[in-house]
């Protein structure tokens, strides 16, 4: 082993209201440096963070063509697929594909286009 995973970050147009989608979906708390709001993190449960970089040019990745790659996505665990849909499409959430139910994991992508799964745990 090399190292341990300590971040994962997401370029996007507004880090503050992407940290706020994410806390949302998985808790945790927004940590905003007033001096760099170019830089926001979500501090998580067991020291996970994810953090959100912002890039004035910032161009949403598009499912499922490779055009512009997803370039990463995260799988959230939940333990009823329905009522977690109807919360992340709350929070802003578009979905992306469900294989009309057949598969045990959904894809959505977040406010500013990152997809993400709910995976049926």
């Amino acid at each position: 082993m090399i190292g341990t995973l300590k971040v994962f970050a997401l370029d996007c147009p507004d880090p503050v209201a992407l940290a706020g989608f994410y806390a949302g979906l998985v808790g945790g708390t927004v940590a905003v440096d007033e001096s760099d709001s170019d830089w926001v993190e979500l501090e998580g449960h067991n020291g996970a963070t994810l953090a959100f970089q912002r890039v004035p040019d910032y161009r949403a990745p598009a499912w499922p063509g490779q055009d512009q790659p997803q370039q990463s996505h995260i799988d959230v665990g939940v333990a009823d697929l329905d009522a977690a849909q109807a919360q992340v499409l709350a929070l802003g959430a578009t979905l992306l594909e469900d294989w009309s139910g057949s598969k045990n994991w959904r894809v959505f992508a977040d406010p500013v286009g990152h997809p993400f799964c709910l995976c049926a745990c």
